[in-house]
């Protein structure tokens, strides 16, 4: 059974602190996104979400769904598989069929492009034809990348999102994603890419093949410490953006979709991220790997089992008022023996006032082996009479 444990009342009286209100901190970001029908803000930095509507509502990600192609190739390249100096050559099939087609690099049939120059046309302009040739090239066939896109939204837990195309070209409602797999596909692309989402990400444009053209990165060199992240745009998608900056030690990700125009999605782009900045400090309150309680643990040679943090927990605290969270162990329990020391056997669920409440992982502080035959009956003596 979920069991929930709270330990907030020791925190709260020790810090001369209690949780207020903060409605108006709310009116102010609901304003900002208005024309926004679906919008989320995530503290990478806290886990914490700042803000979210319609976070699990589905909806088309046109080209943002580059950004899994992206986050593909970047795998394939760490497992080796793929290299940035590798050619790949513009296929008659796709030539025939993406020569020019919306927002493009201008490659032509037979044209040889490194994996690097490719990535560059995907990530800076957009390019539908650096999708398909990077798609071909690397596993073969568009349906094999699209089955390894899938495959990879699945190990990121984006279970509700599915790719039709390396590219979010329409396809009749096949792609698919919702605020919240975006933000798991962008935690993911910064932590285990960090050197290749600074390379590829965030820049002005790319001059290629005589043409020069700019990225409509809405927040990358107008919003300080913006470096990304992609733009999609479809009649039938609207205007969306998927986002991230960086400034003082915390990092932003942000999601809109389905805007009505290009102008009223980089307004509330802008605004909405230097909300998240401009309205909260990030505190250290547990300093780093932290003791948090105990679990219960069923057939094991210990009855409980302590928790701890792993590392620092830092949270966003609204500036506007006086507040502070809340704390709570959930666990599905009791914990079945035998535990590693270091495995996440429960979560604490942080709450702030105003703010979606938000989980960080807690590890077993110990391991805990599984009883003997002995043992096995004094825990259940313990049950029956303790």
């Amino acid at each position: 059974m979920l069991r929930l444990t709270s330990i907030s009342g020791a925190i709260l009286a020790a810090l001369g602190l209690g949780a207020l209100p903060n409605a108006a901190l709310q009116t102010d970001v609901q304003e900002i996104t208005d024309g926004a029908p679906v919008a989320l803000l995530f503290d990478m930095t806290s886990g914490q979400t700042l803000y979210s509507r319609n976070a699990d509502r589905r909806f088309i990600p046109a080209s943002i769904t580059k950004v899994m192609s992206a986050f593909v190739a970047f795998e394939l390249i760490d497992d080796g598989q793929l290299s940035l100096d590798q050619s790949m050559t513009m296929s008659a099939a796709a030539g025939e069929e993406w020569h020019r087609k919306g927002s493009t690099m201008f490659l032509d049939t037979g044209d040889e492009v490194s994996v690097h120059t490719l990535l560059q046309g995907i990530t800076s302009v957009s390019a539908n034809d650096a999708s398909i040739v990077l798609a071909e090239g690397a596993l073969g066939s568009v349906d094999k990348w699209t089955k390894r896109m899938n495959q990879t939204a699945l190990e990121l837990k984006m279970y509700d999102s599915h790719f039709g195309t390396p590219n979010g070209w329409p396809d009749d409602g096949k792609t698919f994603t919702t605020a919240h797999d975006l933000q798991l596909l962008a935690l993911a692309l910064i932590k285990k890419h960090p050197d290749k989402y600074a390379r590829y990400f965030g820049k002005e444009g790319l001059r290629y093949n005589g043409y020069a053209q700019a990225n409509h990165d809405p927040i990358s060199g107008v919003v300080e410490g913006a470096d990304g992240i992609k733009t999609g745009y479809t009649n039938q998608a609207g205007h969306g953006f998927l986002g991230s900056a960086q400034r003082g030690g915390a990092r932003l990700i942000m999601v809109t979709a389905a805007i009505d125009n290009e102008p009223l999605r980089a307004e509330i782009a802008r605004d909405l991220i230097n909300w998240g900045f401009d309205n909260f400090e990030r505190k250290t309150w547990f300093s780093g790997s932290k003791r948090i309680g105990n679990a219960r643990v069923q057939n094991g040679m210990e009855k409980v089992v302590a928790l701890e943090t792993g590392d620092s927990v830092l949270i966003a605290l609204p500036l506007s008022a006086k507040v502070a969270p809340t704390f709570k162990i959930v666990y599905d329990g009791p914990l079945e023996a035998p535990i590693s020391k270091g495995e996440m056997v429960a979560e604490l669920e942080v709450s702030v006032p105003g703010l979606p409440a938000s989980r960080i992982p807690l590890l077993a502080a110990k391991s805990v082996n599984e009883a003997n035959a002995l043992q096995r009956i004094a825990n259940a003596f313990d049950r029956w009479f303790g």
